[in-house]
């Protein structure tokens, strides 16, 4: 089997995942001044837009039958 074909697995299962497990996100804001730091930092999780999982899932499918194709 070539490579093609399991990058698309990859990218298959990367998009299947995205549908249901949010991606974190930290932020930091504030000052820092020697060895003193004033700042607040907050962690926000958002999903992947379900466009981008639909289009990495298509693009695995693609990817596993152009690899399939050509061994």
């Amino acid at each position: 089997m070539k490579a093609l074909f399991w990058v698309g697995v990859v990218v298959l299962i990367v998009g299947i995942v995205s549908l249901f497990l949010p991606v974190p996100r930290d932020r930091r804001a504030g000052w820092r001044s020697g060895g003193v730091s004033v700042g607040v930092e907050t962690r926000h999780e958002a999903k992947v837009s379900p466009f981008v999982s639909a289009v990495m899932i298509a693009g695995g499918i693609s990817m596993m039958a152009t690899g399939r194709m050509k061994s």
